[in-house]
């Protein structure tokens, strides 16, 4: 197994490999695995004069999240390669792209039946990722640390503690997300429901343990 296969091998489901190997070297690409980005899964940034293909993928990802989002972002690459960049970063011809270059991994059975569905679906009413399409979120949410529970799950008035490691209480919902205040600095944020927390029984030990 090459090198690079190998690195993947470690991020992606092993039977997508067959499929994914011969599709990122169809053009040239510098995939970077890089640290987790809290506004991003990953990008894809347009090559400059004499460079390769710029991908990034975030590596708290589980495997199913992870090849969801490189998929993503080759689609990123792929429609660049045939309609320029004069088209929407997810226009029409994104979307079809997505779907053509992802079609093969839902006919091999990569995905699980369940995810696979909701993939489809996304893929063909034109969804632009798994952070806005929360059908689809929900359910690569799954496949996560099962320590840690979304925000949306939580009552109103529990204390937790978000990926980023800072203590909220949950507050009433606004719009799309949930306004918390954070406990570490008393600043109001807005938390997206599906954010994963660790819910803390006792906060006033939790509070001491960092005074």
């Amino acid at each position: 197994m090459r090198k690079s296969e190998s690195v993947l091998s470690r991020y992606v489901p092993e039977s997508s490999l067959v499929l994914l190997m011969p599709l990122l070297k169809e053009d040239p690409i510098e995939l970077k695995i890089k640290k987790p980005r809290r506004t991003k899964f990953g990008d894809y940034r347009l090559p400059k004069k004499g460079e390769r293909h710029q991908i990034s993928i975030n590596n708290n990802l589980n495997p199913f999240a992870f090849l969801i989002t490189l998929l993503h972002e080759i689609a990123h690459l792929k429609a660049f390669v045939e309609y320029g960049n004069k088209i929407k970063p997810h226009g029409k011809e994104w979307q079809s792209t997505f779907l053509k270059i992802s079609q093969p991994f839902l006919d091999q059975n990569i995905f699980p039946k369940d995810l696979a569905i909701i993939l489809e679906n996304s893929l063909k009413k034109g969804g632009a990722s798994s952070c806005t399409d929360l059908d689809l979120f929900r359910e690569l949410q799954k496949f996560e640390d099962s320590s840690k529970i979304p925000v949306e799950e939580l009552e109103e008035g529990s204390i937790f503690r978000a990926d980023n490691n800072k203590i909220f209480k949950k507050g009433p919902k606004a719009r799309k997300r949930y306004k918390c205040v954070c406990l570490d600095n008393g600043k109001d944020y807005l938390v997206h429901p599906l954010a994963k927390a660790e819910l803390i029984e006792t906060i006033k030990q939790e509070l001491s343990a960092r005074s």
